[in-house]
């Protein structure tokens, strides 16, 4: 039987105990609201800050990466991002195009499946593709993009270039700069490939879509999720509206170069050039990889074709070809699409 004041030996220890957790747990609260204010966008003050941040993106990129993918969509590779066990993959509006295209959706492993586009917003950018082949997919949840501020910290990802069997798709770290319904624009790098990725908030949930570069390589825009939660039924029954819905392609009477990419190549590689085209006038042939068109470099097809978009039927530009070893300078006038080329 136990003395009374070894009783008070028990409970004073129990005390301390008690104590020590109660103030391990408090310490934990603090540090977990801390971060918060930073991710939220308060200025870091010590490496604490830092590495406790650091710790967050890094958690982040691990769970994230196996949910984003590449697509081939015809000639054209882009990112896209898996949102349902069934396999729903949101997408920018420029990759994916007019419903009913077949697409190769290739998993981080380098999995290829088959899939289907859907619909689209194409005034903010927004598609959609279902994966068609059977199974269940790691996936990310969709989050809200309204109520994004500026300074906040948001994660990108994406295939720079195209799906690569050789890395994992690269993870970009940025912070909000402007948040509008029509579109959010960070400082997140993007670069050709990237359009379609996911960017997240620092909760893991996918708040927008890379859509397009901005004025300089550190202020894009990406398409705000909250446009695919409102057009979600139109696009999942194939419905397309708004913009250019002709992104994926020329357009009859627009602007027209006449080559199609190499669907194994991962740049802007041609796999063909059709006859008595401007890029066969030119010189240009199948095998040739193009890198500066009108002044400006390109690291994908998708690239070249939306630069040719901006352009109209008679307007002469310089390309640079890479044929072997040896770049060419080339010169070509753009002539009109008529639909039968």
């Amino acid at each position: 039987m136990r003395t009374p004041l070894a009783l008070l030996a028990v409970c004073m220890l129990c005390l301390s105990i008690g104590t020590g957790t109660l103030a391990a747990q408090e310490a934990k609260a603090e540090e977990s609201t801390r971060l918060e204010k930073l991710l939220s966008g308060e200025p870091p003050e010590t490496i604490q800050d830092l590495k406790a941040m650091q710790e967050r993106f890094r958690s982040l990129a691990t769970k994230l990466v196996p949910c984003t993918v590449g697509l081939r969509v015809g000639g054209a590779q882009g990112s896209g991002v898996i949102i349902s066990e069934d396999g729903y993959v949101l997408t920018a509006g420029h990759v994916s195009g007019q419903a009913g295209r077949t697409v190769t959706v290739i998993l981080h492993n380098g999995k290829q499946l088959k899939g289907k586009t859907l619909g689209g917003d194409f005034e903010l950018d927004a598609g959609l593709i279902k994966i068609e082949d059977k199974g269940e997919w790691s996936y990310a949840e969709m989050g809200k993009s309204k109520d994004l501020g500026r300074g906040q910290w948001c994660v990108s990802i994406g295939h720079p270039g195209g799906y690569r069997p050789e890395r994992s798709a690269p993870v970009r770290v940025g912070r909000i700069l402007d948040n509008r319904a029509s579109g959010i624009r960070t400082d997140c790098m993007l670069v050709g490939g990237d359009s379609g990725g996911p960017l997240f908030d620092t909760q893991g949930k996918i708040i927008g879509i890379n859509s397009r570069i901005g004025a300089s390589a550190r202020s894009n825009l990406h398409a705000p999720i909250d446009a695919f939660t409102k057009g979600w039924d139109r696009m999942v029954k194939g419905e397309t509206w708004g913009g250019n819905q002709q992104s994926s392609g020329p357009a009859r009477g627009g602007p027209w170069l006449g080559v199609t990419s190499d669907p194994n190549a991962d740049n802007a590689k041609i796999g063909r050039v059709s006859e008595n085209s401007p890029a066969a006038k030119a010189g240009i042939k199948a095998g040739d990889i193009i890198t500066r068109f009108d002044g400006k470099d390109i690291n994908s097809f998708q690239d070249l074709s939306r630069l040719v978009k901006q352009k109209k039927p008679g307007d002469e530009v310089e390309v640079a070809v890479l044929r072997e070893d040896q770049t060419l300078k080339l010169k070509l006038k753009l002539e009109k699409y008529e639909g039968n080329n």
